[in-house]
């Protein structure tokens, strides 16, 4: 049986750098077109997106089908929110806006079961609807699921050290974003301050062994070639309706030009 987290950290350990995509639009032929244009990884946003849980369902469900892993970002760390989507299967969790090491603990706690966490037992499409036994997931859950906690405030950046220290953590995800509105400099992602707070988390977790990327939009090469020397482990990078927008204004100018000359 195929399992793309446990792909992900394979590919992460041998050095491969790794690229993913983001879906923000709760229609799983969107993702599935995604994966099918060539991403392998995509993140569903389910904390911004207008996704409920049959959305989510659906959207990881596309994209296995179609050959790429599924990474849910959730609304908050809470294990009422995590456990639901943990049993729909995906490859992935994406924790936000982690800013100390006692909510990257609780994340990963929700993520995982006793005796080393706190995570209720029900895994329903997760163990391919019990085809797996109870044992045989059990001993193969903690190699396949990918849990990924985003540092996205000053807060996180200052206590980088000890959340890398948490057990458990299998990557760090930066998001610019909400990161530049914390220093008081919202969507200056360019921001040198900003600028030096992301390159502060990647030296830490080059430092802790822990891979490190960034989620960011797909329409600056410079921006995007900054941290690819930078060497991060992997990028979410581009999304729906960035692609849409970007192909769409592209066909309309050069409709305007070629109606103008």
């Amino acid at each position: 049986m195929k399992t793309y987290g446990s792909e992900w950290k394979q590919k992460l350990k041998a050095g491969e750098f790794i690229l993913g995509g983001h879906i923000f639009l709760p229609n799983p032929a969107m993702a599935e077109a995604l994966a099918c244009f060539g991403y392998k990884y995509i993140w569903i946003d389910a904390e911004h997106g207008a996704f409920d849980k049959d959305a989510i369902l659906a959207h990881i469900v596309a994209l296995n089908g179609a050959g790429a892993g599924a990474f849910v970002r959730v609304t908050s760390g809470d294990p009422a929110v995590i456990k639901p989507l943990l049993e729909m299967g995906p490859d992935g969790i994406i924790i936000p806006n982690v800013c100390s090491a006692e909510e990257a603990r609780r994340g990963v706690a929700a993520c995982t079961y006793p005796p080393k966490g706190i995570r209720g037992f029900g895994p329903r499409r997760a163990s391919r609807y019990g085809l797996i036994s109870d044992k045989e997931y059990l001993d193969s859950v903690d190699g396949c699921l990918v849990k990924i906690m985003q540092i996205e405030h000053r807060d996180a950046v200052a206590h980088i050290d000890d959340i890398l220290g948490v057990e458990g953590i299998d990557a760090i995800i930066i998001g610019p974003n909400d990161l530049s509105g914390s220093l008081g400099l919202l969507t200056q992602i360019r921001h040198p301050d900003v600028l030096a707070q992301c390159e502060k988390v990647i030296r830490s977790c080059k430092a802790h062994g822990i891979p490190c990327g960034l989620s960011i939009g797909p329409d600056n090469a410079d921006y995007i070639k900054r941290w690819l020397d930078l060497d991060v482990n992997f990028l979410f990078c581009g999304d729906d309706i960035a692609f849409t927008k970007m192909g769409a204004e592209a066909v309309m100018s050069q409709i305007k030009k070629n109606r103008s000359g």
